[in-house]
């Protein structure tokens, strides 16, 4: 049984949207929680720190006018993502204002800590963890976190090697919380798929990305559109930990696509030194399901596509069963 936080009781289709670093801010995660899906950002996209408590009054107070508005169809609640790893300097702060707001999901990403699963857990929220293998997933669960996300092969920006059947498939034969698959969903059809595998929820990126409400420069929205699986460069050169991008934007900053060197993994750096933010505003994060992208909608728009796509391809299988049988 899934957390009352990630109940589907205030889900339109059984989506997280991905919190993505520059381009997730509270406009794009208001649309993405009215609209059905929970909605998330990373906390280090509120800069300077202090803006992260504006943030999530801001993202509260919509959510409450629109529950009051529309008693039928309450907003989906909003996660926010806590960054790790060690060079982040803001962790300590950015949790303490995440335990002062009761944030309903907080997303840890690259390491896992007891003390910041516990710190969530003191208010009785829900901590999701996200990993590339069943080794990380193990640690994750063991440090205390209640779910997982599984960033599989595919998946934009600090991406996996597995292929999302072998990753799901492991993770299932011994944990039975709350599972998203991050990989290359850009459809109904994906999520569905998704499920079916074993997921509870269906992770999306880049597909958020290509939306009025997020905070992306026109030109990365039309290479999105633009572009297709066969346009994402796997490296790790721009952050030391290996993710997929854009071709298009590597070429851009007169780079080779085809002929990157590696980086050091100790390159990575989260602290405010603005680095980190220079490679995510040039270099643009993006994941292979963008071939199934070729508009610019709003985030509403897309989740009603999104439901119309998951809605029909289910109704697809079941007269398919249907018709096997005779």
């Amino acid at each position: 049984m899934l957390p009352a936080a990630l109940s589907s009781d205030r889900l339109a289709l059984p989506v997280i949207g991905a919190p993505m670093f520059i381009i997730s801010q509270p406009e794009l995660v208001i649309a993405q929680c009215t609209a059905g899906v929970i909605g998330a950002f990373p906390s280090l996209n509120a800069r300077p720190a202090e803006m992260l408590t504006e943030w999530l009054e801001q993202i509260a107070a919509a959510c409450a006018a629109h529950d009051a508005a529309h008693p039928s169809r309450p907003a989906a609640p909003f996660a926010v993502n806590l960054i790790v790893h060690k060079s982040n300097d803001r962790l300590m702060h950015d949790l303490d204002v995440c335990v002062r707001h009761r944030v309903p999901i907080v997303i840890t990403s690259l390491g896992a800590r007891t003390e910041v699963n516990d710190a969530v857990h003191s208010y009785g929220g829900v901590v999701l963890h996200d990993v590339i293998n069943v080794a990380f997933a193990h640690k994750a669960i063991e440090k205390g976190a209640d779910g997982l996300i599984a960033v599989a092969a595919g998946a934009g920006g600090h991406a996996g090697t597995w292929s999302p059947f072998a990753l799901i498939e492991e993770i299932r034969r011994w944990f039975d919380g709350p599972l998203a698959l991050s990989g290359a969903i850009a459809t109904g059809r994906a999520v569905l798929a998704a499920r079916a595998l074993g997921a509870d929820f269906g992770y999306i990126g880049s597909a958020f990305i290509a939306t009025r409400e997020a905070h992306a420069a026109e030109a990365y929205k039309a290479s999105i559109v633009a572009s297709s699986a066969s346009d994402i460069i796997y490296t790790n050169l721009f952050t030391g930990v290996h993710g997929n991008y854009l071709r298009a934007s590597i070429e851009n900053a007169g780079l080779d696509p085809e002929n990157l060197p590696q980086s050091d993994p100790s390159k990575m750096n989260f602290a405010n030194s603005g680095s980190s933010v220079k490679t995510w505003r040039d270099i643009w994060g993006s994941g292979q399901g963008i071939g199934a992208i070729d508009t610019i909608p709003s985030a509403a728009e897309l989740v009603a596509r999104l439901r119309d796509e998951y809605d029909r391809a289910l109704e697809a299988l079941a007269f398919s069963r249907s018709f096997a049988r005779g």
